[in-house]
């Protein structure tokens, strides 16, 4: 059976989207993702909220290894001897974003919704990474546990925009 996250995100995510596209537009930033296990959610909800929409520049869905290799230039060496879940694939990522782009604010989510046949593929398991232009790229990983692909997806999503807003409010 599948499961879809609802049509709607929770109102602390949808407020928290709409205070990282307000500091967008007031800082004249561009802001751009790198999804993986979000499958473009993020860019999704940042793309819903009307008034400062146009702050959203662009949004990598790269949900395969031939994809973050092909649009974000993650090496094959970071994906085969690091995992395609991990900090390395996170900060690749988003470095490939926001030279793949013309944001100043990117941010990049690669994890686990559901446990996976290997030991090390943890359900819940998220690596994120954001990065403005001219600073190093911030590393989070998070351990949601095994709480089903919506409540993965709704905390990586809360926790992108965290880490975005903090790209934005950093001198």
């Amino acid at each position: 059976m599948t499961e879809a996250l609802a049509l709607t995100a929770p109102r602390q995510i949808e407020n928290l989207a709409e205070q990282v596209l307000k500091l967008a537009c007031d800082r004249d930033v561009k802001l751009a993702t790198a999804e993986s296990c979000t499958g473009g959610m993020l860019a999704a909800l940042l793309t819903d909220i009307p008034g400062c929409s146009h702050a959203f520049e662009r949004g990598f869905v790269v949900y395969t290894d031939e994809a973050k290799h092909e649009l974000l230039g993650v090496s094959q060496q970071v994906l085969a001897e690091d995992g395609a879940v991990s900090e390395a694939a996170a900060i690749a990522m988003v470095e490939g974003a926001l030279a793949r782009s013309r944001a100043g604010v990117v941010v990049a989510i690669t994890g686990y919704t559901d446990p996976g046949p290997k030991p090390e593929e943890e359900a819940g398991l998220v690596h994120f990474a954001a990065a403005r232009s001219g600073c190093g790229p911030q590393h989070r990983m998070v351990r949601f546990g095994a709480l089903g692909r919506d409540r993965v997806r709704e905390g990586a999503l809360e926790i992108a925009l965290q880490m975005m807003r903090q790209q934005l409010e950093a001198p």
